[in-house]
């Protein structure tokens, strides 16, 4: 027994026990670490998985989206292409070109109307300012209203006014 007092009350048989406890304890953490690891690293794989089973849903959802607009894109650009080509060919049609000067001579006359004195230039300037408006009211609200309301067109009244009598005279807004 003198023996085992002996060897236990050497500082290097401390500090072996020492050493030996701390390691011991070590690989005791270390075991809890990696099974908890192991655990989380399962728990991990399974929500990646997971989401990529999520991501791949999406991406299908989304591809079948993008494919119906492109379809649908193309559909459009294909109809817009055949309206395009109809009304080239009505605007081609014969009498169109002269119904159109028509509307336009039908205009510059009525503005003529209000703008008498020195007619020459009032004239050609009234055919220019016709023409544009014509050229603008070939889309849009003009056209619209042009094919709603036939009688419709963007210059004022003339200032025509029934006479007693019935006949009908032109009224001058100028004094």
């Amino acid at each position: 027994m003198d023996i085992v007092l002996e060897v236990l009350s050497a500082p290097f048989t401390w500090g072996l026990l020492i050493g030996l406890g701390l390691v011991i304890f070590v690989w005791r953490s270390a075991g809890k670490d990696k099974k908890f690891l192991k655990t989380e690293l399962e728990r991990v794989k399974e929500e990646n998985s997971e989401l990529q089973g999520h991501l791949n849903t999406q991406l299908k959802i989304n591809a079948k989206g993008n494919e119906l607009l492109q379809n649908q894109l193309d559909d459009l650009k294909e109809q817009n292409e055949t309206l395009r080509v109809n009304l080239s060919a009505i605007q081609q049609k014969p009498g169109k070109v002269e119904q159109r000067r028509l509307e336009v001579m039908e205009t510059a006359v009525s503005v003529m109307r209000e703008q008498a004195p020195g007619f020459a230039p009032a004239w050609e300037k009234a055919m220019r300012e016709a023409e544009d408006e014509y050229v603008a009211a070939e889309g849009g609200l003009k056209k619209l209203m042009r094919k709603v309301v036939p009688g419709f067109r963007s210059t004022p009244d003339t200032g025509t006014k029934q006479i007693e009598g019935g006949d009908t005279g032109v009224v001058s807004d100028k004094s």
